[in-house]
């Protein structure tokens, strides 16, 4: 069976609010074995919902609706389903009573729009909602002859939730045959995606059974697998059959095969190392640290670092000679060196990290464009430096930055 979302309410459809309830509810379906195929925001307008509504109930066996149960005029969703599926509805007074009774316990007298709460879907049966006044609603059956299940529930996340774990879970579990969706995740480290592309689709495509979708962040590529059969373990095999394929042919750029982040993967190769870092950051400006120390227990492993914007910081704390500077300029190889080097031994580090670029908008030349940044490791063997030009903007290009330069601390400990 697949499943379709719709989250209903134009505040969806601003630069303002997130649809962050398709995510939960996609989560939810897949581990009863159920593919989400399509999902949608719609505004609150009537005709629209209305069509919206129809299209779904024609392609997709579950249909599940979030928003618009509330008790204003834009809240449609009650009305817009009861048009699409040709059902009146009707006034529970039960339920009505029953949001009386939760304004009188507050205190509040209710305004006479809110007993739109209360009306059903004929055939529905109502969804109590402990953490609101708005009901959510199951129908299931034959509608225009296809076999449907629809699900109506309210738009606040916490209420949301609340009743689906109550009230959808085990429902959907005994309405459905026995399927199970098994997943896996392989994140890989600064390349590009139609690189990797290129390099995995002939063993991805052998695998007719397994959906491969790839994504693609700022340094980061996500490749995700998905499989369904009538045991999970059916399907985690086929997954991770599909997966391990690819993990050989990418070789040492995964770095994470079931969804770690990379800076969780850094701070597991520093305690198995038993190895602490420092770093200094210039264009970064403290990104990288932040990132670190985002993860619970990094106290363990790093030591500490520096935001060395200004030259004479550079030199302070850092220990950059200042003469290097003047000769190099601060946006240089050498002075990334230094940079590595100097925080490290202050430190008293295992690894030390120098950054030091032109993240922009302004601030670049024909000799250092904005996105030039250099990257150096050093270590009691050495140190290592690496020079990349990376597109986009501020943000974009101080992410990549402190991309590289987990992944070089990654490497270097494998």
């Amino acid at each position: 069976m697949d499943a379709e979302i719709i989250a209903v309410g134009s505040e969806l459809l601003t630069p303002f609010r997130t649809d962050t309830n398709s995510l939960y509810l996609t989560e939810q379906i897949n581990q009863l074995g159920v593919e989400v195929v399509y999902k949608c925001v719609v505004g609150d307008d009537l005709k629209r919902l209305v069509a919206a509504a129809q299209h779904a109930l024609f392609r997709s066996e579950i249909v599940i609706f979030s928003g618009g149960l509330g008790p204003t005029e834009d809240d449609l969703t009650r009305e817009a389903v009861a048009e699409a599926l040709g059902l009146p509805l009707h006034r529970d007074e039960e339920i009505l009573a029953g949001i009386e009774r939760r304004f009188a316990a507050r205190g509040w007298k209710m305004s006479a729009n809110n007993a739109k709460q209360a009306d059903v879907l004929e055939g529905a049966v109502v969804l109590p909602n402990p953490n609101g006044t708005a009901p959510g609603q199951w129908l299931s059956g034959k509608f225009d002859g296809r076999e449907r299940i629809v699900i109506l529930l309210p738009g606040p996340p916490h209420e949301l939730k609340g009743l689906f774990e109550a009230e959808c879970r085990e429902r959907l579990r005994a309405k459905l045959p026995p399927a199970f969706l098994a997943t896996r995740v392989l994140k890989v480290a600064m390349l590009g995606e139609s690189h990797v592309d290129a390099r995995v689709a002939p063993i991805y495509k052998r695998f007719a059974d397994v959906q491969t979708t790839i994504l693609a962040g700022a340094g980061e590529i996500q490749l995700h697998f998905k499989s369904r059969a009538e045991t999970m373990e059916a399907a985690q095999a086929r997954v991770d059959e599909a997966a391990d394929a690819v993990e050989e042919e990418l070789d040492d750029t995964v770095y994470s095969r079931n969804g770690e982040s990379l800076e969780q993967i850094v701070g597991y190769w520093l305690q198995m190392r038993n190895a602490t870092l420092a770093v200094a950051e210039s264009c970064t400006g403290g990104l990288l640290g932040e990132r670190i120390t985002s993860i619970g227990g990094s106290s363990r492993y790093f030591a500490g670092g520096a935001i060395v914007y200004a030259d004479a910081v550079k030199t302070e704390l850092a220990g950059v000679p200042a003469d290097m500077i003047e000769r190099h300029g601060a946006v240089s190889r050498e002075v990334a060196a230094a940079l590595a080097e100097g925080i490290r031994y202050r430190c008293e580090a295992t690894l030390g990290i120098g950054i030091t670029g032109v993240a922009g908008p302004s601030g670049g030349t024909p000799e250092k464009p904005v996105g030039l940044v250099f990257h150096a490791l050093a270590s009691a063997g050495g140190t290592e430096v690496i020079e990349r030009n990376f597109p986009g903007d501020r943000k974009r290009i101080r992410w990549f930055a402190t991309t590289l330069a987990l992944d070089m601390v990654r490497k270097k400990l494998m």
